[in-house]
């Protein structure tokens, strides 16, 4: 029997069709007329992989929430959870800004999605081992996600235009550098992230030596913490 001419159409295949015309072109690019066309085959067989577009878009998202790197929160991981959390959050942010056009996707949470869910079970556990209450680990989870995928989004210093003239002083008497971001668009992003990442587990671990007082002395946390 002859070997077909084009390889058989898989989820995998249609994945990174779909994986491709996002990168390229952004999520409206995404049809399954347009995958069809991109991949020889007629639109109604892809459904017989995929129920509609949200599904092939769900199945995107997770190739880039697999790309996370989570081992820093394996029970044998001597990384403390602060560390962990810093690691793992400059991976995420890594994995994001690799694909851009795909977070507004990420951004809506895991859903059903076995990647995105190993990740949200991942820190949540962490968190828990480390003596966080349930509750709270579930909100740093959430802070955490809120803070990746938002600086994912775009970029600050991408938003200024590299042109002296579009900042009058008389009007903007302090961007007067301001054409010089783009340039260094990568260094202020970068030291952006690291800069409020850093803010935002120094006031976590703050809580948490607070929650620590607390059961050592029983007395009630400071309001401050």
């Amino acid at each position: 029997m002859a070997r077909p001419r084009k390889p058989l159409l898989s989820r995998e295949r249609i994945v990174a069709a779909a994986s491709a015309l996002v990168d390229a072109e952004g999520l409206d690019a995404v049809s399954t007329r347009r995958l069809a066309a991109e991949l020889g085959v007629s639109g109604p067989s892809l459904y017989n992989h995929f129920r509609n577009k949200d599904e092939i878009l769900d199945a995107v998202a997770d190739t880039v929430s697999a790309k996370v790197d989570l081992s820093m929160f394996d029970e044998s991981d001597p990384r403390d959870w602060r560390t962990a959390l810093h690691d793992w959050a400059l991976s995420y942010r890594a994995a994001l800004t690799e694909h851009p056009n795909v977070v507004p996707v990420l951004a809506r949470g895991p859903g059903r999605r076995p990647a995105g869910l190993k990740v949200a079970d991942a820190v949540f556990g962490a968190m828990v081992r480390a003596g966080w209450p349930a509750a709270q680990a579930t909100q740093i989870g959430a802070l955490m996600r809120y803070f990746v995928t938002g600086s994912a989004l775009g970029s600050f210093a991408g938003g200024f235009v590299d042109d002296a003239t579009a900042y009058d002083p008389s009007d903007y008497p302090h961007l007067g550098q301001a054409h010089l971001l783009a340039e260094h668009q990568e260094k202020v992003d970068e030291g952006a992230f690291e800069t409020g990442l850093r803010a935002l587990l120094d006031g976590l671990a703050a809580r948490y030596e607070a929650g620590a007082r607390t059961k050592r002395t029983g007395a009630a946390p400071s309001d401050r913490a």
